[in-house]
């Protein structure tokens, strides 16, 4: 056991090949010196019932890769997870998951022990990530009874840091997009963010290796000592 494994407030039901998947499951990488042109990320976006991280549920999950500096298309993952008594919501505005997808999804704990399965070792790129891996974290530990400790990286905290210029500092994932003149064909589906997501990361990483930042490690410490710089307080 890779000892990620904790109790949860309720009990998880697994079968002996499940529980041997789980057993299997690396252990999340610590940042290291890896250098960005060779360093494996995994960019990912959840579609979810709501927006409430302690009440909604994961509904979708979608991921792509980067890897030796490019999005690798053989490596992508899309998901809809199965829920049982689904209903309708508002969010089915949003993204277009209908209870009838939803109920032809794949079991929760097939579904994350994919999921963990593709993303191995490696650190997670998010747009707002906070919220995807909070609804990860949720999901994994009630499914699966595991702790997700993967290292999430923030494009919502990384493009204004990295991009002071572009004065986007609260911006969303569309005003990236449009502002780096992207082409996007779809949104609203967890498979499309995650490539769009993708592509701003990319985008990230060639920042900052021009601002002599060169492995993960050296962004998370630039990205701390961002964060704690005094904000300016309009009047």
């Amino acid at each position: 056991m890779n000892g990620l494994t904790w109790l949860t407030g309720r009990t998880t039901q697994l079968n002996a090949d499940q529980q041997q998947r789980l057993a299997q499951l690396p252990a999340a990488a610590p940042l290291g010196n890896t250098a960005l042109g060779q360093q494996r990320m995994v960019v990912v976006d959840v579609e979810t019932s709501g927006l409430d991280v302690k009440r909604d549920e994961l509904l979708a999950i979608g991921a792509v890769v980067i890897e030796s500096g490019a999005i690798d298309l053989a490596q992508q993952f899309e998901c809809t997870l199965m829920r049982e008594n689904h209903k309708v919501s508002a969010s089915v505005l949003i993204h277009g998951l209908a209870p009838s997808v939803i109920a032809a999804g794949v079991e929760p704990a097939e579904a994350l022990l994919d999921f963990m399965a593709f993303v191995g070792d490696s650190p997670l790129l998010a747009f707002h990530a906070s919220f995807d891996q909070r609804m990860l974290s949720r999901a994994l530990k009630q499914s699966l009874g595991y702790r997700l400790q993967h290292n999430f990286f923030d494009i919502a905290e990384l493009a204004p840091m990295l991009c002071p210029d572009a004065s986007l500092e609260r911006a969303g994932l569309d005003d990236w997009v449009k502002h780096f003149g992207l082409q996007v064909q779809q949104r609203h589906n967890a498979s499309a963010d995650a490539l769009a997501t993708a592509e701003l990361g990319l985008i990230m990483l060639s920042k900052a290796r021009q601002q002599q930042l060169d492995n993960l490690l050296a962004l998370q410490q630039r990205l701390n000592q961002w964060s704690r710089r005094p904000r300016k307080h309009s009047l």
